[in-house]
């Protein structure tokens, strides 16, 4: 868009602009970080923003004026001079205003003086007087790219949160909470009434690290165990028994607990591969992406691959998405039989459309650009359902998949949970260096995904 500015002999009392500006979550937080005002009545109090629906900030109302008088009237090159402001009702997120301007009075050499009012629906919202310098030389403009902003929010993750908000508590065994992290996670799973941990591990270091940390373990059932091999048998023999409706990894070693989880005889095994998903609430992306297989699988197989496909397919339904975009990643978008993810990707392809694979709609092979970025799957000229919107992103090996999820949550400050899947119950496995935070949220995911499961004991 091209602006071009008015000066002073051109512009006649009366005239006006305006433009419209959609109320948003984003635009509160950034005013917050901008000015230093914290006030919480003009701040989303979660990611649900619409249900609190906060006052948007006076001031940033009265900045909305600066747009259309730098602008459009009198445009580029205006130097304000004063502005008063009245306020007589509140905007709120999701709400469309109108902001205007009208020239009331021209004082040579070059002052202007406007009305300034902003509406919704024809509700008055502010309204004051601006006075301005008209430019003194013409003009023009092209509306140039600013720089992004990206707000670092997780307003996926308090929809999980959200949605777990009516389900019961999961009775949980924790393996080996023998440390900061790993015991606060559960408790807090335990406070946000997600689960309801059974503590299996050492149990006076478990309570020496509650003890250090001002955590209650009132009502805590604590199973005082040896060792962690026995600490992660016991958690597999719990849910044999049907104490336990999944298994919370703790401070351990992935495969002391998974030792146990896989075993043929007395394990947790269904006649499905076991396979991890990371759930990613990424700021930079629209929507969760989930990134599998990351942390089991070293170098699956096509034959496992089709288990890791549809265990990531049904734990995308259980979030919520009622046919998941399936993006099988390679290093190019052709099948090329040197490279063996471009081949393994055709055939999870045609697997689908052969009924093999159900619940999604896969594509591949995808680079990772033209999976998750609209703009770069239409420069190479791929259209498909999946391409730039791929909730789910099948990587060729762990290894690839591992330095993903990471670079997401390091370098895109993603919020993750980790969860595995193909089991008779979710295991909740997230790193030993994973915060409360994270515990939490794959607390979450393990129960909606078990609740998909057995919706019958909904309450």
């Amino acid at each position: 868009m091209t602006h071009i500015n008015r000066l002073f002999s051109e512009l006649a009392i009366g005239e006006a602009a305006s433009i419209t500006r959609v109320v948003t979550p984003d635009d509160l937080y950034v005013f917050a970080r901008v000015s230093g005002n914290l006030n919480p009545a003009n701040l989303p109090a979660s990611a649900d923003d619409s249900s609190t629906a906060p006052a948007a900030p006076s001031m940033w109302i009265g900045s909305l004026f600066s747009a259309v008088l730098g602008n459009l009237l009198p445009g580029p090159g205006t130097l304000y001079l004063a502005q008063t402001l009245r306020f007589h009702a509140r905007a709120r997120i999701g709400e469309t205003l109108t902001i205007s301007v009208r020239v009331l009075e021209l004082r040579p050499p070059a002052t202007v003086v406007l009305a300034t009012t902003v509406e919704r629906a024809g509700e008055l919202i502010a309204d004051g007087i601006a006075e301005v310098l008209a430019p003194p030389t013409r003009q023009l403009v092209e509306a140039e790219e600013l720089p992004g902003l990206t707000v670092l929010r997780h307003r996926h993750v308090t929809r999980l949160l959200a949605a777990c908000a009516s389900l019961p508590a999961m009775p949980t065994a924790v393996v080996a909470p023998e440390e900061e992290t790993a015991l606060m996670g559960a408790l807090a799973g335990a406070r946000a009434n997600l689960i309801v941990p059974i503590l299996l591990g050492d149990a006076a270091k478990i309570r020496a690290i509650a003890a250090a940390h001002g955590a209650d373990l009132s009502g805590i059932a604590i199973e005082d165990l040896p060792s962690h091999d026995a600490a992660a048998a016991r958690a597999v023999e719990m849910v044999h028994q049907g104490a336990a409706a999944a298994v919370m990894k703790g401070h351990l070693h992935t495969d002391e607990l998974l030792r146990h989880v896989v075993k043929s005889q007395g394990g947790l095994r269904i006649g499905r591969r076991i396979s991890h998903v990371f759930v990613m609430d990424a700021p930079s992306l629209p929507e969760l992406v989930l990134v599998t297989d990351a942390a089991i699988n070293i170098a699956p197989t096509l034959e496992d691959k089709v288990d890791i496909v549809q265990n990531a397919i049904e734990l995308g339904i259980a979030l919520g998405i009622a046919r998941p975009k399936v993006g099988i990643l390679s290093a190019v978008e052709t099948v090329n039989p040197k490279i063996q993810s471009t081949l393994d990707a055709a055939a999870l392809c045609k697997m689908a459309d052969r009924g093999q694979i159900t619940g999604g709609i896969l594509d591949g092979p995808l680079a990772f650009d033209t999976a998750v970025s609209q703009k770069a799957a239409q420069i190479k000229k791929l259209v498909s359902p999946v391409t730039g919107q791929a909730d789910i992103l099948v990587v060729p090996d762990l290894e690839s998949g591992n330095m993903l999820a990471k670079q997401l949550e390091y370098l895109g400050g993603a919020q993750l949970a980790g969860i595995v899947l193909g089991a008779r119950v979710p295991t909740i496995l997230t790193s030993r260096a994973d915060s409360a935070e994270t515990r939490l949220v794959s607390c979450a995911v393990a129960v909606l995904l078990h609740y998909a499961a057995h919706p019958a004991v909904k309450v």
